[in-house]
């Protein structure tokens, strides 16, 4: 089967069936009518054909730092949700954040193997910015905000910030803080720096030095509920970095009988479905995820549509949920 054939078939010009498959405009009736043809002789065109003749290879590469996350999932799901209506399919790297194999997928997309890249950012050493500043390919990062590139953010320190003032609000004065690394500028350093500053401006500057730094795990997040006790007694709040580091957390006091909330008070950040199904459920962070994604691919389709285009930086918004 060839273009040719398919247009005889439907009783449609050639050109038709070519938009069709480029995702050009033609009437509902004649796409209705290819469509059925196509159906019934399970015909596909030739991507190699199609990349030579467009230069194009309709494909998206996204890379992020692991699978086994609620916030990724749900940014990959927002990605899809734009992706599947566009043409295009994803080409997924998880790095198991390692940043040097982030720097491997990079250099494994730049060279024109993908159309455009999204890249799910933890932390940008030297290396980073050397590669993202001469990237040939159009390039839209999420999760961070980096200087001279496109990129999708959430406010995680207004978050934080907001978090941390909500607990102090509820009578909740010796606070600790469980948090990530500070190399990952949004969850480890901007999140750390809205409880920081928001014990402080509210007189409390000794809570500051009450934190501890976790990796993003369970358990993790169990083993410093421990360390973070030993090392500042008698607490009544304790604010995660994320949901998963806060769950472990729940998990370390109702073994070692401390009550929650009554004895302390548990946040995560993240709005998970892990915060939920806790009890009692979390307190928590929502961020918007999902939009993110659909956001970084309608950036990342603005660029592949023009050509070029102005730097764009988005920053998103966020809630409390409160159990």
């Amino acid at each position: 089967m060839n273009i040719a054939e398919i247009a005889k078939m439907a009783g449609v010009s050639r050109a038709a069936v070519s938009r069709y498959f480029n995702n050009g405009y033609i009437s509902d009736e004649k796409r209705e009518a290819i469509r059925k043809v196509v159906e019934e002789t399970g015909y596909r065109p030739s991507v190699q054909a199609q990349t030579l003749r467009t230069k194009k290879t309709k494909m998206i590469g996204v890379i992020v730092p692991k699978i086994a996350s609620a916030s990724i999932g749900r940014i990959v799901e927002g990605i899809l949700s734009v992706l599947n209506v566009s043409g295009y399919q994803m080409l997924l790297a998880v790095t198991q954040n390692n940043p040097k194999k982030e720097l491997e997928y990079l250099s494994a997309f730049n060279d024109k193997q993908v159309d455009g890249v999204i890249l799910v950012a933890t932390v940008f050493t030297a290396e980073h910015k050397r590669i993202l500043k001469k990237f040939p390919v159009p390039l839209v990062i999420l999760g961070q905000q980096l200087s001279g590139c496109c990129c999708v953010f959430h406010d995680d320190y207004h978050a934080a910030y907001d978090l941390t003032k909500f607990f102090l609000e509820k009578g909740r004065k010796k606070l600790g803080y469980i948090g990530a690394i500070q190399q990952d500028k949004a969850v480890g350093a901007e999140r750390y720096r809205g409880f920081r500053d928001a014990v402080c401006d509210m007189g409390h500057n000794e809570l500051a030095e009450n934190f501890v730094i976790a990796s993003f795990s369970v358990q993790s997040g169990y083993e410093k509920t421990g360390e973070i006790l030993e090392k500042c007694r008698e607490l009544d709040g304790l604010i995660c970095a994320t949901d998963t580091m806060a769950a472990g957390s729940m998990q370390y006091l109702q073994e070692h009988g401390i009550a929650v909330p009554d004895q302390i008070l548990v946040a995560g950040q993240g709005d998970s479905e892990m915060a939920r199904v806790t009890a009692p459920p979390l307190v928590t962070v929502h961020y918007s995820y999902e939009k993110s994604g659909e956001i970084a691919v309608q950036m990342l389709m603005e660029i592949l549509g023009q050509g070029e285009s102005a730097l764009k930086e988005v920053k998103l918004g966020y809630y409390i949920v409160k159990s």
